[in-house]
């Protein structure tokens, strides 16, 4: 590691004034950043923490929506988001390990977009939004591509409100050793129809699968499935597995999803 400046702003005006600074950087849990910055893949001057802004950590549910600020961790959303969004709890009390769980971030990860954390699939899958120090993003409109999103520069995720589905269900295939997706799939039913975001599985990031939406929409059942096949085209090919066994894995984890969220 290199020295860096350190900063611990007391309220979102202060950070985003410090964050003003062409050379800043915002800290959630560090879970991404720090082991980034160790490897010199980035080398911020300026570390700008948003753990000791007061109110951007919390949990609460009222009228079928479930809003949960920025520098909630990951344990806390697993916890305190149990009874009223059990879905979206599972998800969060299945990231990496409880080290990363008591220090990582929801807005940390939805900032990040890496393209197979697992926060971004339920995002997208309930159609939530963004809340950020300046504006609300649809779910639809934020995630742009691989680690990137619609934030502009120092612009901070202060909260992300999900409407609460009447059913809803995570299933993940994880790689062992690092716990990330390798495919993971939210599913979300709502009065309106049916949402399905996945993650892990596509170089541009998460995404919708439309054809498995509108057929479970007209019968939210894993046999509605059958006959569909996610498109291999841009997902990923590494070791872990080729972009034809991830687009099987989508349609297997879709309907483990759905089996899930009865």
């Amino acid at each position: 590691m290199y020295n860096f400046e350190f900063l611990r702003p007391a309220s979102v005006a202060d950070a985003v004034a410090a964050l003003a600074d062409e050379d800043a950087q915002a800290l959630g849990g560090g879970q991404t950043l720090l082991p980034t910055m160790k490897a010199r893949l980035a080398s911020p001057t300026k570390l700008v923490s948003l753990s000791g802004i007061d109110g951007l950590a919390h949990v609460n549910a009222s009228g079928g929506v479930v809003e949960i600020g920025g520098a909630t961790t990951h344990a806390q959303v697993a916890e305190e988001a149990a009874s009223a969004f059990p879905a979206l709890a599972k998800l969060a009390g299945g990231i990496g390990d409880p080290a990363v769980r008591n220090r990582g971030t929801i807005g940390g990860s939805v900032a990040n977009n890496d393209p197979a954390a697992c926060y971004p699939s339920a995002v997208l899958g309930t159609g939530a939004t963004v809340v950020t120090d300046r504006r609300e993003i649809a779910a639809d409109d934020y995630f742009v591509g691989m680690f990137e999103t619609a934030l502009e520069p120092g612009e901070i995720i202060t909260a992300i409100r999900f409407p609460v589905p009447q059913a809803a269900h995570y299933a993940k295939f994880q790689q062992p050793a690092s716990r990330f997706a390798l495919v993971g799939v939210f599913v979300a039913r709502f009065a309106s129809g049916v949402r399905v975001a996945v993650t892990g599985a596509s170089e541009n990031g998460v995404f919708r699968w439309t054809d498995a939406e509108q057929a479970l929409s007209a019968d939210f059942s894993a046999g509605a499935l059958d006959g569909l096949e996610a498109s291999a085209d841009g997902l990923i090919s590494d070791l872990h597995g080729t972009g034809a066994y991830r687009a099987n894995l989508v349609k297997v984890m879709t309907g483990r999803a759905v089996s899930a969220a009865g």
